[in-house]
């Protein structure tokens, strides 16, 4: 892929996930905030759902694998998107995005105990570090918000969700799970704001471009173009740009809301991209040398 391109389409993605912090913050102007979540998945799922039915991509064909994207929904869309969402009314959108990107750490976390997945110094330096972030982030607050603790449960649920993801995508074809899930977790959050709110969205032109943009540029785009750098580049490689989104997440809270940039959030956020960067991290020459393996044993099988 030209370098041009490439950095481009990393910029453009990752400058997507960032500033839908700030936009969703702007859009709870209009609207209650599981509400406006749950609309901009729904018409996303919809609207993907049918992109990959008019393109016959394989659907599941079983319940057990319809059950598997509901479940990867409730937790990738509907957990951590409603978390971030109702986040976003107590804390500056910024901080948020900080907490919430720190689900990579968390998956070393997790995979460990739960999936006994293995990992290297390098990538426990990196969790330590983005934890140290963490703590300084929130640790020079001396009120712990609501939002606070949602940006937290937030990170938990995506790791959660990206888990599962792991366990189930060889199964199932990326873009029908990635299609299903956003519409399943849509329909969760719907359920949710008629349970938990008063559901409203203020229809004018502010309220519907905000809409439109969450939905097909931050949601549609930014997953079809990370999908597609994932598919033509190096996966660990392209994994490691995601610490410029909480950059994107912070800078656009700056520029469209003017949130103050305090030490503590800067300070704590320079230490979690290094740490995401760490465990996303993965240096060519080993990951040619696995691939090479993994080669030789197929062709091993084969004889």
């Amino acid at each position: 892929m030209n370098k041009l391109l490439y950095s481009f389409l990393v910029v453009l993605t990752t400058a997507l996930m960032g500033s839908a912090f700030a936009i969703g913050k702007i859009g709870l102007e209009y609207s209650s905030p599981i509400f406006l979540v749950a609309l901009r998945f729904t018409f996303a799922g919809i609207m993907m759902a049918i992109i990959v039915l008019l393109l016959k991509r394989r659907h599941p064909d079983s319940i057990s694998d319809w059950i598997k994207i509901v479940s990867i929904g409730f937790f990738q869309t509907a957990g951590v998107m409603g978390c971030i969402f109702v986040g976003l009314q107590t804390v500056p959108s910024g901080e948020l995005s900080i907490l919430t990107f720190t689900n990579p750490l968390l998956v070393v976390v997790f995979g460990t105990f739960i999936l006994k997945m293995k990992y290297n110094l390098r990538q426990w330096v990196g969790v330590l570090l983005g934890f140290v972030g963490v703590y300084i982030t929130i640790g020079a607050n001396l009120e712990l918000r609501v939002g606070t603790i949602l940006g937290i449960c937030s990170a938990i649920s995506w790791a959660v969700g990206t888990l599962l993801i792991k366990t189930y995508a060889k199964q199932l074809d990326t873009w029908v799970l990635t299609a299903y899930q956003m519409l399943f977790g849509g329909l969760i959050l719907l359920m949710l704001s008629f349970l938990m709110e008063n559901p409203h969205f203020t229809i004018n032109v502010d309220s519907i471009f905000i809409l439109v943009w969450l939905t097909l540029m931050a949601s549609i785009v930014q997953f079809a173009v990370w999908f597609y750098l994932i598919q033509n580049g190096d996966p660990g490689k392209v994994s490691a740009f995601l610490f410029l989104a909480p950059f994107f997440g912070v800078i656009s809270g700056w520029l469209l809301l003017g949130e103050r940039l305090t030490w503590n959030v800067l300070v704590g956020a320079v230490f979690i991209f290094v740490g995401i960067f760490l465990v996303n991290w993965t240096r060519k020459g080993k990951q040619d040398r696995a691939v090479g393996f993994k080669k030789i044993q197929k062709e091993k099988e084969v004889m």
